[in-house]
């Protein structure tokens, strides 16, 4: 009877051993997952951080050059961006442009495609370089849409060197990485974690079957931390200080709205048919076949509206829309469509570089041209705010992430109703010029151009 006891006591603790070790396994398992996450999440922080340094310097050097020398734009813009477009087709094709129609791309296509040529790191590593020659020439770009592809590179290779060493990501797929180290660039470069975590879902999800795993979402959110860990929490244009008008808030809304709807809609519009669209005829063929020449005459394009700017056009921006985000005055009249034309201009020189920031300087300097046109009436931080979610949001036709990317990058969570508000109706407007998203209508080109250099493989 004893002996009967004892052995079902024994089999008792060995089956609540065996379970305990069985737990210990998954939660070690779960443990080495996460921490692999969190050291990709870094890497994309760290390499954020020091590309938004090497922007400042670049912003800097081309301040310089410009007060030293300012008959040299006519020569370094227009060689620059002609020298920067044939470097970019001949080491880093799948480098040029914003880098975010790349990730949009590579998510959409089959594992069996050859995508992971949009993102692989020999390809984006080379937007770093690129980007930074392309902002102290003066063209008007931004790093964000760079950051989103060089982190989808950085995650998938991190992704595949776990694999190497023999500590494999489980669970979580090619895709998934690639969203992950996209979502985590973008709120690397905005310093904007939840913006991240929006994007990836409006913008990456859209059209595409992903899975956003708890441990994707951390993964997210991680990069967007560590950048506020090593840089403070200080948003990006600096902090809103205005506040919610109390009489006819929803008219200013919507004004600032369908301004910026139609605005951005153009802006779309204009970014997605090309330069060889708007060229006479006889003349198409002969810019398809020269886009050295063509990066060229933009060059000279962006120097055009710089010089009536008071070189105001160059670079990101960020310093006129802080201004007018700010309440002061722009120096400079026109800022807004000079900005747009040459933000165009820049893309359609075919160098890398975003257009995001060049959207959010855009729909500041509308809104300061709407404050200025209603004689002080509005606040005119009010309307900068408005517009510059609206403009980002009729460019993009994602309103959620405008409207939180702005709120994190002005410290504005009051005005996050209205700013919701503005998006949505500059995104509606937006769609009746231009009905298929920017980014996911270039993201067609790049795909079109991954099959068929599959099929010419295949044959």
């Amino acid at each position: 009877m004893l002996q009967t006891w004892l052995w079902a006591r024994f089999k008792g603790v060995k089956r609540t051993v065996s379970r305990k070790t069985r737990q210990v396994h998954r939660l070690s398992r779960r443990t080495i997952q996460f921490s692999l996450v969190l050291v990709g999440a870094a890497l994309v922080s760290f390499v954020s951080l020091g590309f938004a340094e090497l922007v400042d310097l670049a912003l800097a050097l081309n301040h310089r050059w410009l007060q030293a020398a300012p008959w040299a734009v006519w020569l370094i813009l227009p060689f620059g961006l002609a020298l920067l477009r044939w470097w970019t087709l001949r080491f880093a094709p799948n480098a040029g442009g914003s880098g975010i129609p790349q990730v949009i791309a590579a998510l959409s296509l089959p594992a069996d495609s050859g995508r992971r040529s949009l993102v692989a790191l020999s390809q984006a590593a080379w937007k770093v370089p690129l980007t930074f020659l392309g902002l102290m020439c003066g063209a008007s770009i931004g790093r964000e849409g760079p950051s989103v592809q060089v982190g989808a590179a950085l995650m998938l290779a991190w992704g595949q060197a776990c694999k190497a060493l023999g500590v494999p990501l489980k669970g979580i797929h090619t895709e998934e990485l690639i969203a992950t180290g996209a979502a985590g660039g973008l709120a690397a470069a905005f310093n904007a974690p939840l913006a991240g975590v929006i994007f990836a879902i409006e913008e990456l999800g859209r059209g595409t079957a992903l899975r956003w795993q708890r441990l994707v979402l951390i993964g997210v959110l991680a990069a967007g931390f560590i950048v506020v860990a090593f840089a403070g929490n200080n948003p990006y244009f600096g902090e809103f200080t205005g506040q919610a008008l109390t009489h006819d808030m929803l008219g200013w809304t919507l004004l600032c709205g369908v301004a910026c709807g139609v605005g951005g809609g153009l802006f779309s519009w204009l970014l997605s048919k090309g330069a060889a669209s708007f060229a006479p005829s006889i003349w198409r063929g002969w810019i398809r076949r020269h886009p050295v020449w063509l990066a060229f005459i933009m060059g000279l394009i962006v120097a055009v509206l710089g010089t009536l700017t008071n070189n105001s056009v160059y670079g990101t921006g960020y310093g006129v829309a802080s201004t007018a985000l700010a309440g002061q005055q722009l120096e400079s009249a026109g800022f807004g469509p000079a900005k747009l034309l040459a933000t165009v201009a820049s893309y359609w020189a075919g160098i890398p570089g975003g257009i995001f920031t060049p959207a959010l300087t855009t729909g500041a300097g509308i809104g300061a041209e709407l404050a200025s046109w209603v004689g002080g009436v509005a606040d005119q931080k009010v309307l900068v705010l408005l517009s510059m979610a609206a403009f980002l949001a009729a460019a993009t036709q994602s309103p959620l992430t405008a409207s939180v990317v702005v709120m994190e990058m002005t410290g504005s969570q009051p005005m996050l109703f209205w700013l919701l508000v503005c998006s949505l109706v500059a995104s509606i407007v937006s769609r009746l010029f231009s009905p298929l998203p920017f980014y996911h209508h270039s993201a067609g080109r790049f795909r079109q151009q991954v099959r068929e250099v599959d099929r010419a493989q295949a044959k």
